[in-house]
């Protein structure tokens, strides 16, 4: 039998705070910087999904929903190197945000850098740097922790359950 994990976050408080602090930080620093609610929201989905962090997955697809995004979207998002759904500077933003993900795998190679510097703008580059940094953060404490993903009343990606997707990831 295994021990019930420890939530880090109500276990130390002051640091989950802080880096909540940190997200909403991250999240002013992205809108001054161009990236729009939509983009935001793709890139937080698309590393928890690399993470296989369903606790963020599930808040973020819901939050990709609000800012506009369609089902379509939501499903083509695991594929997008394949799909024809996302634009140049959408492209530019995953790959960065993959390479950020994997920097275990060889850091920010420079041909990524120099491919996605030549369709982002350097204060673009740097709201996607900060945001892949807080949702992978935050994807180990709640994977860590093996936050609880239960089945949903209704229906998520219609916009009718609010309350479990509530919280900062």
């Amino acid at each position: 039998m295994t021990l019930p994990r420890v939530n880090i976050s109500r276990a130390e408080p002051t640091a989950y705070r802080s880096l909540e602090a940190f997200s909403k930080a991250v999240g002013a620093i992205a809108r001054e910087n161009g990236i729009d609610d939509r983009l935001r929201e793709i890139l937080l989905l698309h590393v928890s999904q690399l993470n296989g962090c369903a606790f963020c997955a599930r808040i973020h697809v819901a939050r990709l929903v609000e800012a506009g995004a369609t089902a379509d979207l939501v499903a083509q998002l695991p594929t997008w190197e394949e799909s024809g759904v996302f634009t140049e500077r959408e492209r530019a933003a995953l790959e960065l945000a993959e390479a950020f993900t994997f920097i275990h795998e060889g850091g920010i190679p420079d041909e990524l850098y120099d491919r996605v510097g030549g369709i982002l703008s350097e204060k673009e580059y740097t709201a996607i740097s900060w945001l892949s940094v807080s949702i992978n953060a935050f994807n180990r404490v709640a994977i860590a922790g093996r936050y609880a993903v239960p089945p949903l009343e209704t229906d998520a990606v219609a916009g009718t359950d609010t309350g479990a997707t509530a919280g900062s990831a």
